[in-house]
């Protein structure tokens, strides 16, 4: 079963290369803390604030390239937890098909972040410490 959650806090610690975001479960009290790259965490601060870039860069190109392919992100689901590594499905419409991507959580957060695409974890994830 999939729980909704959303962003509720980016750690940014431009001195060190693990950074955290926390997801916290929308009808409940349980969090999620995520350990990613500061490269990750900015694409999603920059996105969340609406900031742009001249250029696009890797989140932006590949939302670009959903977008242009006729795509929709319906979700985002932290799905899994192995070894310490989160893993994260993307889920896409496009022309009335469903198509799931194996992500990164901290890629898909961000390619959704600008989106106000919804986030879910699946339950095991909690459970799985």
């Amino acid at each position: 079963m999939d729980i909704e959650v959303e962003l509720s806090r980016i750690i940014i610690d431009e001195g060190s290369d693990q950074q955290v975001i926390v997801l916290k479960e929308k009808n409940g009290g349980r969090t999620l803390p995520i350990v990613i790259g500061i490269v990750e965490i900015m694409a999603i601060d920059r996105r969340l604030k609406g900031k742009t870039t001249i250029r696009p860069l890797t989140h932006d190109l590949l939302g670009n390239v959903i977008d242009a392919l006729g795509a929709k992100i319906e979700k985002v689901v932290i799905s899994d937890l192995k070894n310490h590594t989160y893993y994260a499905t993307i889920h896409l419409s496009i022309n009335e098909k469903k198509v799931e991507v194996d992500s990164r959580p901290s890629d898909a957060i961000a390619i959704a972040a600008a989106s106000m695409v919804p986030l879910y974890a699946a339950e095991q994830v909690f459970e799985n410490p």
